[in-house]
């Protein structure tokens, strides 16, 4: 099973450290499950963590190590062509390219409403707390 982890999945497991967000990435880091990043996501989850304030107490510093981290456990996905325009969000179909490229049969993202009606490319969009259902199984 390979994932690709929306931003707002990323934000939310670094603003509590108990909550299913927080619990995927530790055991994303453990080898549980394969999660994907392209590059053009990558860079988002270091635009977006970066902004004032998104992170309470965590410095750049502290973000950088933590991208570094991440980076360090997930697989590159290689986009080779987009599907844009696809979804109603551009962003969004940034994370469907990638999910496209790197195979991944999930999309882990609290923003189900706009990646809908992508069972038939065989992807399944569900929350963190799905997600960690499916894992404890």
């Amino acid at each position: 099973m390979r994932v690709i982890l929306d931003t707002n999945v990323i934000v939310a497991a670094l603003r509590s450290r108990h909550g299913a967000s927080n619990e995927i990435i530790r055991r994303l880091a453990l080898g549980e499950y394969n999660a994907a990043a392209s590059t053009a996501l990558i860079l988002e989850y270091d635009d977006v963590l970066s902004r004032p304030g998104m992170i309470p107490g965590y410095s750049l510093s502290e973000i950088g190590e933590f991208l570094d981290s991440l980076c360090a456990v997930l697989n590159e996905a290689y986009i080779y062509f987009r599907w844009r325009p696809f979804l109603p969000d551009p962003k969004d179909d940034m994370i469907f390219e990638c999910a496209l490229a790197a195979g991944a049969s999930h999309i882990i993202t609290f923003n189900l409403r706009d990646f809908s009606d992508l069972n038939s490319f065989g992807i399944l969009v569900m929350t963190p707390g799905d997600f960690l259902g499916i894992l404890k199984q």
